[in-house]
């Protein structure tokens, strides 16, 4: 009876030895501007393809999908109760390499400030998913400068950068050089959602404000992103991306940064804007990123009779935003020469104490692309090509 005993209790621990622990999968909150490749190469889960297929399965999403801001997502990273004796006992596996990998990923996130306390502590062992399913790394992923991706970018099935939120005309952008790497731009179009801004008349097509701004500003988006910049348009049309024809059709379904919808309140809805834009300035700024710049774009609106040439705005007290615009304004006073000999440009750069100025912690300039009611000037903004000038006047003022 005691030897059936002892023989027993000999092969119920042999089971337990030889049973693997059953992990959990560790969870995160999306961020403003979070998508699949940036949470996956914050966890440095990036380079292994296994983990983007994990990933999709574990969240039920198709490739590519677009993560919500507030929701929760499973990572491909295994969470294992870790048994206060060896990594090796607490998953069940016999490799030693493998199991000093692993110690390894778990100090380096700690190291990183991603893991709030070691894993001898809370007894919490992350091991990444492809560890165990499949360590040969298959995915050549370029750095983004510097350790950045692109807000807006997907790959396409061929494995080029697409950007659906330029339309699927101008979505393909490739890069043409990397002049403006380790740069950050925040390109703000002006009002939006349930505010048209200035309004216009051209015999009888109505002319809004916010979709010729928005039209120029994601030209000059998709041409900071084609040299190399990281660049987010912070307002948004689900439906509307670059344009062709002389008149836009006015509509009021535009949204912010991560999917945020406007509010109906001037006030509001300008705060909604600087909060998410500092927002991210922070965390590219924790990343090493030393040069930061928004660029908000408007069509002004004044007397029918009065013509304005491209002008600039900066804040008083922000030198840098003032250096900027300055910068900005000789270039494109340079671009009026050859373009509009017979007329002197009277741009200019002014001071202005504007919301989007003042409240954004880092430098900004206020573009004013024209007069939307004077009928010469609304020729700068209804044409396509000129639309397209601006955009690339405006990445040349950047750039110099």
């Amino acid at each position: 009876m005691q030897r059936r005993l002892v023989l027993s209790i000999a092969i119920i621990l042999l089971i337990i030895a030889n049973t693997k622990a059953t992990p959990s999968y560790y969870e995160v909150e999306a961020k403003t501007g979070d998508g699949i490749y940036s949470i996956l190469r914050r966890f440095q889960l990036d380079k292994h393809s296994c983990n983007f297929d994990r990933f999709y399965t574990l969240n039920k999403l198709k490739r590519n999908a677009r993560l919500i801001r507030g929701k929760t997502y499973s990572l491909p990273l295994m969470v294992y109760a870790f048994n206060g004796k060896t990594i090796r006992s607490s998953i069940g596996v016999d490799d030693w390499d493998l199991a000093i990998t692993i110690q390894e990923y778990n100090e380096y996130m700690e190291e990183q400030g991603i893991r709030s306390s070691s894993f001898k502590k809370d007894k919490q062992l992350w091991v990444p998913y492809h560890m165990l399913n499949c360590p040969k790394q298959d995915r050549e992923v370029p750095p983004p400068p510097p350790d950045m991706e692109q807000p807006e970018e997907v790959l396409s099935a061929s494995g080029q950068r697409e950007f659906p939120i330029f339309g699927k005309k101008y979505a393909l952008t490739p890069l043409i050089s990397n002049k403006l790497k380790g740069k950050v731009f925040y390109v703000v179009g002006g009002h939006g959602g349930p505010d048209p801004g200035a309004m216009g008349a051209r015999g009888n097509y109505k002319l809004c404000e916010d979709e010729y701004a928005y039209d120029v500003a994601l030209r000059f988006c998709r041409n900071l992103i084609s040299h190399g910049a990281t660049a987010y348009m912070v307002n948004r049309d689900p439906n509307d991306g670059i344009r062709s024809g002389k008149f836009l059709k006015c509509d009021t379904d535009e949204v912010l940064w991560g999917g945020v919808k406007m509010s109906t309140g001037q006030k509001t809805r300008l705060f909604q804007r600087s909060d998410i834009i500092n927002e991210l300035y922070l965390k590219h700024q924790k990343q090493g990123v030393t040069e930061q710049t928004a660029i908000m774009i408007h069509v002004d609106s004044r007397n029918k009779g009065e013509r304005t040439d491209l002008f600039f705005y900066h804040h008083p007290d922000n030198n840098a935003g003032k250096k900027k615009a300055q910068k900005m304004l000789k270039t494109v006073k340079q671009q009026y020469r050859k373009y509009q000999k017979e007329r002197q440009y009277q741009g200019t750069v002014t001071a202005r104490d504007l919301h989007m100025l003042r409240e954004c912690t880092l430098p900004g300039v206020y573009v004013e692309l024209a007069n939307i009611r004077n009928t010469y000037d609304q020729q700068r903004i209804i044409v396509e090509r000129n639309r397209q000038l601006l955009a690339d006047w405006l990445l040349l003022g950047v750039m110099n």
